[in-house]
């Protein structure tokens, strides 16, 4: 087996569509593509995706997954400083359960946050600054 990414793609669970997108798209400061994929109506998180990279969706697809506080823990990458993209949780309808926290002084890990999205989600947030 080739070893890659440890994440292959993430599906963050919706269930008022146009509100999700709405809250991502107010965080990221970045309008989300849209497509309804079979019986998902899916919102797409920028990403390279002709170089290789990782990305993942917001999905609506009733009765195949629902939001939740504890389960899988998806981190979010809010380069250059997710400081900004966190100043716009609580204006954009979500809330803050963890601040801008930094993980690890000695290691040099960068910051994480811990965030509700507008749906009830647990989403984390990380920068290297």
């Amino acid at each position: 087996m080739e070893i890659g990414n440890a994440l292959n793609w993430f599906e963050i669970p919706v269930t008022d569509f146009m509100r999700a997108k709405k809250f991502y798209e107010t965080i990221f400061d970045y309008q989300m593509p849209q497509s309804q994929v079979g019986p998902a109506l899916m919102g797409f998180f920028l990403y390279d995706f002709q170089n290789g990279k990782v990305g993942g969706a917001i999905v609506e697809r009733p009765g195949f997954h629902s939001p939740s506080q504890s389960g899988s823990l998806v981190y979010l990458n809010c380069q250059p400083n997710l400081q900004i993209v966190l100043d716009r949780v609580i204006p954009a309808g979500g809330s803050i359960i963890t601040p801008k926290t930094i993980i690890s002084p000695a290691e040099k890990l960068g910051f994480w946050a811990l965030i509700l999205d507008s749906e009830g989600n647990r989403v984390a947030l990380h920068s290297m600054n």
